[in-house]
């Protein structure tokens, strides 16, 4: 199809550890990393505990790319994309930096800039391929944006990934006005924020519960889990505020959104007060908000439910829903039918324009 024949991944991802962060970060502030990190698991490890037994089967999660080496090697990472015919991804660490600094009463300034320097490294190999989501501090908003437009002057920086339930971060929900000076900011330099599926401390305990081998009723879950995050979103009045503000909500599907909405529409027409808001929930999202997805044909056919405008395809490497090495031929078959312009919007041209790319 015309319509595919560029991509961009929205959602992929890249390897840092514990270790190599450290190894960026000032030496007296080891210690604290090591304990945060530490608090970090603690809810994991209190729902494997009473679970019994670990989760069985762990090693069938790993996807052929988790081997590859452009999981941690830049170079090699732009040859994977190469062999999948991926233009240009999005990136996203797999070490939730941010949970780690928020957790430290000193030296988080200097751990968040190690990640973040950690991060432009492997951006480095060619920055107009590989897009960094760069987390940043949010405890002081002052220092946010100054280390915002350090990103943005340095290293291009593209995008940021903040977390996905402040309030798990010990920070107010994103519509409090003490945020109001960075997204008047991230507004007027034209730069998304990206808010990532993630596992919350609170689904733990679903773990704990979950009768399957492998966790299965546990992990389903977590992409309903950006409903919640959508709903602050569209509710508070934070988009009447910020009008040309835009989130991305990376990695939670498509299917359930179009229900989501009609949800929200209906209550402010069957008596809920939403004083904040001048119009329909729904027409906010149309406005503000844009989806990833991956290998979803069944959403792609709700794509005018959702907005065309809206919607951005990933291939999520490495992780187990990857299409990699195979997304030419997923992304062929996931348009199978559809006109190659919304094709091209879906795969490509959304990203770019959201991405200023």
């Amino acid at each position: 199809m015309a319509g595919t024949e560029r991509l961009i991944s929205v959602d992929s991802h890249y390897q840092c550890t514990v270790d190599a962060l450290k190894e960026r970060a000032p030496a007296k502030f080891h210690d604290a990393i090591d304990y945060a990190n530490r608090l970090v698991d603690v809810s994991k490890r209190a729902a494997l505990q009473r679970r019994g037994t670990p989760p069985l089967g762990l090693g069938s999660y790993l996807h052929e790319a988790a081997l590859n080496p452009g999981y941690s090697d830049p170079r090699a990472r732009l040859k994977a994309m190469d062999d999948d015919g991926v233009d240009v991804e999005i990136l996203f660490s797999d070490l939730s930096s941010f949970r780690i600094f928020y957790k430290m009463l000193d030296g988080w300034k200097e751990t968040a800039r190690a990640f973040a320097d950690f991060s432009s490294e492997f951006a480095a190999a060619d920055p107009n391929r590989l897009l960094v989501a760069y987390q940043i501090p949010l405890q002081d908003i002052d220092h946010g944006i100054a280390e915002l437009e350090r990103l943005v002057s340095d290293h291009g920086a593209r995008t940021i990934h903040l977390p996905t339930s402040p309030g798990e971060c010990g920070l107010p929900e994103y519509f409090d006005p003490r945020y109001d000076p960075l997204w008047a900011r991230l507004q007027e330099m034209r730069m998304p924020v990206c808010v990532h599926l993630g596992v919350s401390d609170a689904t733990w305990d679903i773990a704990a519960r979950d009768p399957t081998p492998q966790m299965g009723v546990f992990t389903s879950q977590q992409p309903l889990r950006l409903a919640e995050q959508l709903g602050m979103l569209l509710l508070s009045g934070l988009f009447e505020r910020f009008p040309d503000l835009q989130f991305v909500l990376v990695e939670p599907g498509l299917g359930w959104v179009p229900w989501y909405l009609n949800t929200l529409d209906g209550m402010s027409s069957h008596g809920y007060e939403f004083p904040a808001l001048k119009d329909k929930p729904s027409a906010y999202f149309h406005r503000n908000i844009s989806l990833t997805f991956m290998d979803e044909r069944r959403g792609v056919e709700m794509r005018h439910e959702i907005g065309v405008d809206r919607i951005m395809w990933s291939t999520d490497f490495p992780h187990p829903a990857c299409t990699w090495p195979n997304s030419r031929k997923v992304v062929a078959d996931l348009m199978a039918g559809v006109p190659d312009d919304e094709a091209e919007k879906m795969v490509y041209g959304n990203a770019r324009r959201i991405f200023n790319i």
